[in-house]
């Protein structure tokens, strides 16, 4: 007994001995796998029944787990065993075993026809992974076997049985060929052998389909096969009888879905617009299915009429363009563009009373496609017969945009009211893109309705239908020039007129009149009719989003054109920013605007506004500098800091090009004196240090006053300069006390703008020494729990050495540390740190010549950074980082060519580096390679992939296939 227990134990822990590999065994970790409460017990069963799976004595237990006295799960395990040994390890079968196996293939199938159904399943699995490998050379009729072995009279089960294993072994054919593991040169010659063999299987599909007598579960697996056989791309007029069967069965409810799915994987094949008889035989047989559609509309059917939808739009879809070229047939496709024509405007509120209108949306995209991309001539013809149903599918999208009933709504979950939302989006694309073909005419079209709505005395319009037509107009005016339509005016004169009763359409108000700011620009005069309503909806907290991003996009557009209306903009602004109605990133959004908005006034009105806007919050800012630091006043200081920091994002006074990435940008200095913005910071300064001093040990509250200074540098460049001297000790003071990323990218902003200018390299530099060297102590402390600061530290490294080399002459700087904590950065585990490591040698090693201590430091410590790019290509480091090590291996090889060849050499030499997996002469190879392309960088990045692989043994594997 207690030998027994022993060896179950072994078992189930995963033991490692083959001979463990016995039924018993197998059976107990079975039983481990399923009904062990122990979650442990049950992962260690599963590793070791997945090590049986593959061993050699798979092939002695799965016959015998196969045994009529065993239960399903335990057969279940025997068959896929013997699908996994068939499948992965064919090469393993001596040929002369091949009959054998088919045979006892064919007579467990026969055993289980009328036995468990999902044992049945993978033994048909794992026949059919046979017949792939034998065809077409070992066992040439393969299919044709199968049918007449299960034909044969003299079998000991019924016909029902053997017939649903027959058509089970047939229906996973094809998949396990979709999905087998086949050489490619194997898998072109079995598609061609089963294209023939598909001769042996409609004819009976299509016998057992027609025939009465056959009992619905046939039939039902008689088309899931079909559907199954038609994705191994038949051809379609081959099918046409199977496909006729399959409409015939629709009208049959227990089959409908199969049929469906059936008749849309045929029409759906890439190949099969190549026969175009046969697709205009299926369109009669589409528009046939209109009545059983009405009918399912009308008794709010949504299974039968999406399916029947699902069938009109592959049709449709898939090809018009064939089917439109058959201009004699142009009625009949006609016919069948309104019956899709009448899914999208299928009745109901989409997601809740009917989903299919959604899946019909792209077939308008292609037709409209093809339609435009035939010549001249033929295009004129289409464009008179369809312009018409364009306008047509324009009324029906919007009637599907409106919204329900606010009591209906009401009653709506989230996620049905965010799917519609969706959907609205969707429809919304669909407008936007139709303008291409229906062009001003549509803007007209739709002011037009507008305008008899709400001009109309004799009946109250409801505000869904006005809604949904501004929904419509803004659709495209977001993304379409609309500067030249004649309609805007008239629109914009229109939209004070609306009777606003609800949030969803002043929220569709509010977007309109954003989507219109570029054409308010040209049309000054204009701006007064609408903005009163926005300034309005900035009070209402449900319309935040959009009044806060209307009046954004309006001072962005318009600035020069608002001094007339900044004083109020800004009181209103005030007035809602001090009431707190709007959540964080609005309040954000509308800092932004007003930084707009100043932009362009004078200088001195632009003090006052600033003066009155931004003191109660420096007032407030005072007290909480006073009080002890907890977590509710850092929430206030943060939003108070960010508010400034997102105004002077946006206050840029200069004029200059919209470019703010080239570092030669220069801005035409402000002529009044000194920037607006600057004489603010000025003025605050010395209160932001007192914040900083209380609240030091925080990240957040130093990141945002490190954003206040970033987004001013890059707003104002050359005019932020008389605060550099002051923001450098600053800067320098905190990072000394406590290390934050924060500080440094904030100093590498300042090297970026900076550094070059005489004026400003000593306190730039000062600031950069001081930086490297708190860094490099924090190094000798234990840089792994500060990966971020290694990562911003290694970015202004590289930033030094693009824009000021002579940051790297100073005596004072430690280049020899500085290289060794880079390299030691390349190690860690985290990907943006190793980037911007791997960026600061891209940066370094091209300075070898040009900067002393550069150069001498490669030629001391090169060898120890390329033995650490050599492990990290070895397998240390993510496969999705070796392009950043290849630069590094090109500049060394361009830059330091005679240290690489030498140093290359002896770092490959020890045997087992950089991985146990190599061979001498690989090793050798690739040092060959590197050091002969000195030219070309993609060359060296596709052999680090190359080696990388063979590093990690995935060379020539599936793995491959991520690159």
């Amino acid at each position: 007994m207690e030998r027994r227990e022993e060896q179950s134990g072994a078992a189930g822990a995963g033991g490692a001995s083959a001979l463990d590999f016995t039924v018993e065994n197998v059976e107990k970790a079975l039983h481990q796998l399923y009904y062990d409460p122990n979650i442990e017990n049950k992962n260690l069963a599963q590793k070791w029944l997945m090590q049986a799976q593959v061993s050699p004595q798979a092939w002695h237990f799965s016959w015998q787990l196969l045994q009529p006295d065993k239960v399903p799960e335990i057969q279940y395990f025997g068959a896929s065993a013997l699908h996994i040994k068939i499948s992965r390890y064919w090469s393993d079968i001596p040929t002369d075993q091949y009959e054998s196996l088919k045979a006892q293939l064919f007579t467990q199938i026969t055993r289980f026809a009328s036995g468990s159904k999902i044992v049945l399943t993978r033994l048909c699995v794992a026949l059919a992974s046979l017949a792939l490998s034998m065809m077409p050379d070992a066992w040439p009729c393969a299919v044709a076997d199968m049918v007449r072995l299960f034909q044969a009279e003299d079998s000991p089960v019924d016909g029902q049985g053997r017939c649903l294993a027959l058509l089970e072994l047939l229906t996973v054919l094809p998949e396990e060929f979709q999905t087998s593991r086949l050489p490619q040169y194997r898998k072109g010659l079995v598609r061609t052998s089963l294209a023939v063999e598909c001769g042996a299987v409609f004819p009976l599909l299509e016998q057992l389909l027609q025939q009465p007598s056959s009992p619905s579960c046939v039939r039902q697996k008689v088309l899931k096969c079909f559907s199954s056989w038609v994705q191994l791309e038949v051809p379609l007029q081959d099918c046409e009888a199977l496909i006729q069967a399959a409409f015939a069965a629709l009208q049959d409810s227990e089959l409908f879905d199969s049929s469906v799915e059936a008749i849309v994987n045929a029409i759906s094949q890439p190949d099969a617009q190549r026969y175009v008889n046969t697709l205009l035989k299926l369109i009669p047989l589409v528009l046939g299915l209109q009545e059983q559609l009405r009918q399912a509309v009308q008794n709010g059917d949504m299974e039968t009429s999406h399916g029947i939808c699902r069938i009109a739009v592959a049709l449709g879809e898939n090809h018009s363009r064939a089917l439109l070229d058959q201009v004699e047939h142009w009625q009949s496709f006609l016919a069948l563009v309104n019956m899709i024509m009448f899914c999208t405007g299928i009745p109901g509120h989409y997601p809740v009373n009917e989903t299919t209108s959604s899946l019909t949306l792209t077939f308008w995209y292609t037709l409209q496609d093809d339609i435009l991309s035939f010549e001249a001539e033929k295009q004129a013809v289409y464009q008179q017969v369809y312009r018409p149903v364009y306008f047509q599918l324009v009324d029906v999208l919007l009637h599907k945009a409106q919204f329900p009933s606010d009591e209906e709504y009401g009653f709506w979950s989230s996620d049905e009211k965010e799917q519609f939302r969706i959907y609205r989006v969707d429809i919304s694309d669909t407008l936007m893109y139709v303008y291409e073909m229906l062009g001003a005419e549509l803007l007209s079209n739709l002011y037009d309705k507008l305008g008899r709505l709400l001009t109309s005395s004799e009946e109250p319009y409801s505000w869904q239908h006005t809604e949904a037509l501004l929904y419509g107009f803004q659709s495209i005016a977001e993304t379409i020039d609309v500067n030249y339509s004649d309609v805007v005016p008239g629109l914009i004169g229109l939209i004070p007129r609306i009777s606003i009763s609800n949030v969803q359409l002043a929220d569709t108000v509010m977007f309109t009149i954003g989507a219109l700011s570029e054409w308010l620009a040209d049309h000054p005069v204009m701006i007064n009719s609408v903005l009163p309503l926005v300034l309005h909806a900035l009070g209402n907290p449900e319309l935040s989003v959009s009044s806060v991003s209307t009046l954004k996009k309006i001072c962005r557009e318009c600035k020069y054109d608002l001094p007339p209306y900044a004083a109020n903009i800004v009181a209103v602004s005030q007035d809602v920013l001090m009431k707190q109605i709007h959540k964080t990133s609005q309040c954000m959004w509308l800092m932004q605007a007003l930084g707009f908005l100043l932009s362009a006034l004078q200088v001195e009105e632009i003090l006052k506004n600033l003066h009155s806007l931004i003191s109660p919050y420096i007032q407030q800012l005072e007290k909480l500098a006073e009080e002890i630091p907890n977590p509710s006043n850092k929430l206030a200081i943060v939003h108070i800091l960010g508010l400034l920091s997102n105004l002077f994002t946006t206050l840029d006074i200069s004029h200059h090009d919209d470019d703010h990435e080239g570092p030669e940008l220069r801005k035409l200095p402000v002529p009044q004196g000194p920037n607006p913005v600057v004489v603010v910071l000025q003025q605050v300064f010395q209160l932001i240090q007192k914040v900083l001093s209380k609240w030091l040990n925080d990240a957040q509250v130093v990141e945002a006053v490190c954003a206040i200074f970033e987004k001013s540098v890059k707003t104002l460049l050359d005019d932020f300069a008389p605060m550099v001297p002051q923001l450098c000790e600053m800067l320098g003071r905190m990072y000394s006390t406590i290390p934050q990323a924060s500080a440094l990218d904030l100093t590498r902003q300042l090297v970026h703008i900076f550094a070059h200018e005489p004026a400003h390299f000593p306190p730039i530099e000062a600031l950069f020494l001081l930086v490297t060297s708190v860094t490099l102590t924090l190094f000798q402390q234990g840089p792994r729990d500060h990966p971020d600061i290694v990562d911003s530290f290694m970015q202004l490294l590289a930033q030094a050495l693009k824009r000021k080399p002579d940051l790297f002459l100073c005596e004072r700087l430690d280049v020899k540390a500085v290289f060794q904590c880079a390299v030691l950065a390349l190690k860690f585990p985290e990907a943006p740190t190793v980037k911007a490591s791997c960026g600061f040698f891209t940066e370094l090693l091209p300075r070898c010549g040009e900067v002393e201590s550069v150069g001498k430091v490669v030629q001391e410590d090169g060898r120890m950074l390329l033995i650490a790019v050599l492990e990290a290509i070895g397998g240390q480091a993510s496969r999705s980082l070796m392009d950043c090590f290849a630069d590094i291996l090109f500049a060394l090889n361009k830059h330091c060519f005679s240290l690489l060849s030498m140093w290359i050499k002896e770092a490959l030499q020890p045997p087992g580096f950089p991985s146990a997996r190599l061979s001498p002469e690989q090793k050798d190879t690739f040092s060959q390679q590197i050091l002969r392309e000195r030219v070309n960088k993609r060359r060296v990045k596709e052999m680090v992939k190359e080696f990388t692989l063979l590093c990690r043994g995935l060379h020539g594997t599936d793995y491959t296939a991520d690159y």
